[in-house]
């Protein structure tokens, strides 16, 4: 289940209903899928071919297909990191700018854990949240952010778009964002 912290205060906000309550506040949509429904040989495997992709979206078919309907994203995949994947610290490095884009970022996290570095309202400044499997995020278009591995350097998410080529970031300048 998703974890908050907002970085001003070191504040923590847990629990589905909590998290979703704050994340809501912020424009930020959360939900929950059952993450268990993935094949056991696939739940901790970060290095996938095209047929393990292939049936990751099929696992989900029915939950893609409604935030799809619901929100207007036309195409989908799956993305998998690891200490396996090549170029792992120039991605992390490109990742870890903050930045905006033109349509939602949208991740529904399979495996492993992520964490977005979003930029709130002014009386709350950047958060993190931190997902795992399970967990579905969409951050709004024109919102600050970044998404980063956890320390367990592993994740396989499902990524939502509306255009057709993928989202394109956008460099956010801001003297306000610290990394720790």
């Amino acid at each position: 289940m998703a974890e908050i912290r907002i970085r001003n205060t070191n504040e923590r906000i847990s629990g589905e209903s909590n998290v979703q309550a704050f994340l809501e506040k912020q424009e930020v949509l959360y939900e929950h899928w059952n993450a268990g429904k993935l094949p056991a040989d696939l739940q901790e495997k970060f290095t996938l071919t095209d047929e393990n992709k292939a049936q990751i979206l099929s696992t989900f078919d029915e939950e893609i297909q409604e935030i799809a309907a619901r929100r207007g994203y036309k195409t989908w995949d799956v993305i998998a990191l690891s200490e396996a994947t090549p170029n792992i610290e120039e991605l992390l490095t490109k990742f870890e700018q903050v930045h905006t884009h033109t349509e939602d970022e949208v991740r529904a996290i399979v495996s492993g854990k992520g964490i977005f570095i979003i930029k709130g309202t002014d009386d709350v400044g950047y958060f993190d949240v931190e997902l795992e499997a399970g967990d579905v995020i969409s951050v709004p278009e024109h919102k600050a952010h970044f998404f980063t591995l956890m320390d367990n350097r592993q994740i396989v998410a499902i990524r939502l778009f509306i255009e057709t080529d993928g989202w394109i970031a956008h460099p956010y300048a801001d003297e306000s964002f610290q990394k720790a």
